[in-house]
């Protein structure tokens, strides 16, 4: 397939999505929302507006009210669970805080989709599982248990984990939270590495403006093993779009630079321009 071809297929889209419990309150209220192939998406908006719910319904972990789910092109809405498994086994998930089995070691929690899902033996997924932590720059943590790792070591396990089935769709859920900045860079800098040698489309929910300025304005060289800015006429700098979250509503979609332009009191709070001060 042609990187053209590549380019036009929708990984992800949520059409009019709502959810409400039983007192009719919305936790989303008619979502709609398309991920392309290779396409970023920054997902920004405060405690409660919707993002990690968001992510639930496009996983199957949730069902929405009304509305309709589309990945990998196909309508999963009305999926059973025994085919919502087969879907997930193409998306890789970073949970919040890691989302680590404190009873397994990290081999067993980073070899878990590749056993649950590609019915392979522990054995089988050693060689993989051995080098997705050392992408990672953890090999050396195998027999160990995420309570012997720091915040951000657990943070990057669970990075090593979601990319090791070679997954089409990335998903962070708050990759960043509780960390401190040089350690959240060094996390947004794992994701960005993940995206371009997997070639993968990712979706990342944040409260920290940067992780977004980071994905939309930095790649990876793999010659040089460092990140290195995107040039500013790159198509590169088009793929990284920034969407909002109110109150269970998408209330922006566009461009870094478009994000930093609105006017909007509650859409600018999340933009380059006013973090800076």
């Amino acid at each position: 397939m042609s990187r053209a071809a590549t380019e036009r297929k929708c990984i992800l889209r949520l059409e009019n999505i709502s959810l409400a419990f039983e007192d009719d309150s919305k936790v989303l209220d008619n979502v709609n929302l398309e991920m392309w192939a290779g396409e970023t998406k920054i997902i920004l908006g405060a405690a409660g507006a919707g993002k990690t719910v968001m992510f639930k319904i496009a996983l199957g972990l949730l069902k929405p009210t009304s509305g309709r789910i589309y990945l990998f092109g196909q309508d999963v809405t009305d999926f059973g669970e025994n085919q919502w498994f087969e879907v997930r086994s193409h998306v890789g998930v970073l949970f919040q805080e890691g989302g680590l089995f404190d009873s397994l070691t990290i081999e067993e929690n980073v070899a878990y989709p590749l056993v649950n899902r590609s019915n392979q033996t522990a054995e089988q997924a050693h060689p993989a599982v051995k080098e997705a932590l050392e992408f990672v720059e953890l090999g050396h943590t195998l027999g160990k248990f995420p309570s012997e790792l720091s915040g951000g070591m657990r943070r990057r396990v669970g990075i090593a984990r979601a990319g090791i089935s070679d997954p089409a769709l990335l998903l962070y859920d708050s990759p960043t939270a509780g960390l401190d900045p040089i350690t959240a860079n060094n996390i947004m800098a794992l994701i960005i590495q993940e995206r371009e040698m997997r070639n993968a489309t990712s979706a990342i929910i944040s409260h920290r403006f940067q992780d977004g300025h980071i994905m939309a304005n930095f790649r990876y060289n793999p010659e040089s093993k460092r990140l290195e800015r995107i040039p500013d006429d790159s198509p590169l700098r088009k793929s990284t779009r920034f969407v909002v979250m109110r109150d269970g509503r998408i209330v922006f979609e566009g461009s870094e630079a478009e994000l930093d332009a609105s006017s909007d009191p509650y859409i600018s709070k999340f933009s380059m321009q006013r973090s800076a001060h």
